[in-house]
């Protein structure tokens, strides 16, 4: 089916076109995942909604700004994918989608996050990238099994202090932010493998050497002097890594060393749950 023509059906309400849409996905998958990515939809035909026994449901890249109530049926749903859509507001009725362990919220219009996000107590892995925060929710500090939070692209100039009680959290990714200095409750989570605070505008660095679960820490293109110090088997993506020496100072004068390695992406694949 084209998309020109998938687009003109996406309007029409009527159930045959829903139907159409599906593509004659009458029954229940065997594999109990439903992808409808990139189907230019508008709104999320209800018969998805009676798979009962669906785990992972792919909405990605439609025109989504609302979805049924009926989604609350979905209740062995562990894989929910929203991302690059029109979400002004996360809809309520993902709250009540308590074995959701993994949620994709990036490319939307996102300023906020509802307070029942943090029913989702099973929810592993959230990813909230290139949205309109400006501060991170402090809902998701109460989501105590997150191991990996995604926010880059965003706004954010700090941290809340309560994203320490996160103790399962091991990657965060904070890239393309307006953070101007090193978020200081990182310096207090111990347990983090990976730190990725790239592109944002950070001077300086504190020394990073205490923090024993760290394995990588990408801190490139920011305005700073200095390379976070790390413990030995650390890896580090940025100026002045274990390529290239720091600047020395020379007359008062610093001499800069120019080093530029492109640092590691997120994951294009979106993984599946543990």
């Amino acid at each position: 089916m084209g998309n020109s023509l998938k687009a003109i059906l996406a309007f029409v309400p009527s159930e045959e076109c829903q139907k159409y849409l599906l593509e004659d996905l009458e029954e229940m998958p065997v594999d109990k995942m439903v992808d409808l990515s990139g189907r230019q939809l508008r709104r999320l035909p209800l018969h998805v909604c009676s798979f009962r026994e669906l785990v992972k449901l792919y909405l990605s890249d439609n025109n989504l700004n609302h979805l049924p109530p009926e989604l609350e049926q979905l209740q062995n749903l562990q894989i929910l994918a929203l991302d690059f859509n029109n979400f002004k507001a996360l809809p309520l009725v993902v709250c009540t989608l308590k074995q959701l362990c993994i949620l994709y919220l990036g490319n939307n219009k996102l300023c906020s996050l509802p307070l029942e996000l943090r029913l989702l107590q099973n929810l592993k892995t959230l990813w909230i990238e290139s949205n309109c925060l400006q501060c991170l929710p402090e809902v998701v500090c109460e989501l105590s099994l997150l191991k990996t939070l995604h926010a880059g692209s965003n706004a954010l100039r700090t941290l809340p202090t309560q994203l320490r009680c996160l103790q399962e959290l091991r990657t965060i990714w904070l890239s393309g932010n307006l953070l101007s200095e090193f978020p200081p409750v990182l310096l207090d989570m111990p347990f983090l493998e990976v730190i990725d605070v790239d592109c944002n505008s950070i001077r300086f660095f504190p020394s990073l050497a205490h923090l024993p679960g760290l394995k990588l820490v990408i801190y490139d293109h920011n305005p700073c002097r200095n390379a976070p110090k790390v413990a030995k088997g650390v890896r580090r993506v940025g100026r002045w890594s274990e390529e290239s020496p720091e600047p020395r100072k020379r007359s008062g004068a610093v001499i800069e060393i120019t080093f530029d390695e492109r640092p590691s992406p997120p994951p294009a694949t979106k993984p599946e749950p543990e």
